[in-house]
């Protein structure tokens, strides 16, 4: 029988398991990222989130993702595509591997900009970040932990995410501090 969405309270360790899967990656790919960033729920303290690193390896070109998608298919990687969402390469984590998502973005690019922009909007609005738990936590107790269940969560989250990221571009447009140097994003 399949549970519910697990979706629990910010867990202070989770930058450290981003630094530990990001100590794990850099040596495979040092030579071809700018910048590997803890992006998602768990990179905003105080957000409610599943228990999943989220992580971008930032390059500067489009060209350079071949060779990433070969390396990481090396580590135990396996490439899944765009998922729906162009300009943004997303790997299924090995096995072995502690469970995390990972994702491949070129630098300045919109799935770039929209990951790290919301988690740095985020950061900085406290009041945004209890709005967008509180929608979370609900919908995991409304969806299954199975493949429809977990369609559905995203897609009931989706309008206050796409939300909070317009307010993240207007705060970047507005020149509010946003960034916070690039080393852990949305």
């Amino acid at each position: 029988m399949t549970g519910m969405i697990v979706v629990g309270d910010y867990d202070p360790l989770w930058p450290e398991l981003f630094e530990d899967l990001r100590e794990r990656l850099a040596p495979h790919v040092a030579d071809l990222a700018a910048s590997i960033e803890h992006v998602g729920s768990t990179a905003v303290p105080g957000c409610a989130a599943k228990p999943i690193i989220d992580l971008d390896i930032v390059v500067a070109e489009v060209a350079t993702m071949p060779a990433l998608i070969s390396r990481l298919s090396e580590q135990g990687y396996r490439h899944e595509g765009n998922l729906g969402i162009p300009g943004r390469e997303a790997f299924q984590a090995p096995p072995a591997a502690s469970e995390h998502h990972l994702y491949s973005v070129v630098s300045g690019s919109r799935p770039h900009l929209d990951h790290v922009l919301l988690r740095d909007y985020l950061r900085q609005r406290p009041d945004e970040v209890r709005r967008y738990s509180a929608l979370k936590v609900a919908l995991a107790q409304r969806f299954r932990a199975d493949s429809q269940g977990r369609r559905d969560y995203s897609r009931a989250k989706s309008a206050l995410v796409e939300e909070l990221v317009a307010k993240s571009y207007v705060a970047r447009a507005a020149g509010s501090p946003c960034r916070d140097g690039g080393r852990t994003g949305w």
